[in-house]
């Protein structure tokens, strides 16, 4: 088996967990927070998605694969979402900031969903040599795409499992 093929099937089972954390909630419930300093389900759905469509997008551009390194951000969701945040992704962001991030489950479910296509396709363009190479000199050692598309796998699951375990929280106060 090879690294495409084991993250198409991981990437691959992220867009049911995330469904699950938000389907049947609405904005109310996706900005709940156990407390002021938490992040809600909808912020931390809204931010592994960001991150994905950011950092897959970004190592397609350093690649030089211009068909895969575009944010399906840029193609109207950052409208759609109307945050005024620009292109952040959440690092960094204050507890008055994550509170803004209030959308309705739809429209976190279907930029999700435009992330995974567009993460697939990238990661279906690659080939076998692809995975060594280096889309981010900012580190030491550089990061490769290996590193780079498990980083961001490690990520995702992190955080939709949180949203998990708010939403959880939230259905049973």
């Amino acid at each position: 088996m090879d690294a495409t093929t084991v993250f198409l099937e991981t990437f691959g089972r992220v867009p049911e967990l995330v469904r699950s954390a938000v389907e049947g909630l609405d904005e109310d419930a996706l900005a709940w927070r156990p407390d002021a300093e938490a992040n809600p389900v909808g912020w931390l759905v809204w931010h592994l998605s960001r991150v994905q469509d950011d950092h897959v997008a970004g190592s397609a551009q350093a690649l030089g694969m211009e068909d895969h390194a575009g944010q399906a951000w840029h193609d109207g969701f950052a409208e759609r979402f109307d945050l005024g945040v620009g292109d952040a992704v959440g690092y960094g962001m204050s507890a008055d900031e994550v509170a803004r991030v209030r959308v309705g489950a739809d429209l976190l479910l279907d930029y999700h969903r435009a992330v995974h296509e567009r993460t697939e396709a990238f990661l279906r363009a690659l080939g076998r040599d692809d995975w060594e190479r280096v889309v981010d000199e900012d580190w030491d050692p550089p990061v490769t795409v290996l590193v780079r598309v498990a980083s961001v796998l490690g990520d995702v699951t992190q955080h939709v499992g949180q949203a998990a375990y708010v939403r959880g929280l939230l259905d049973r106060r």
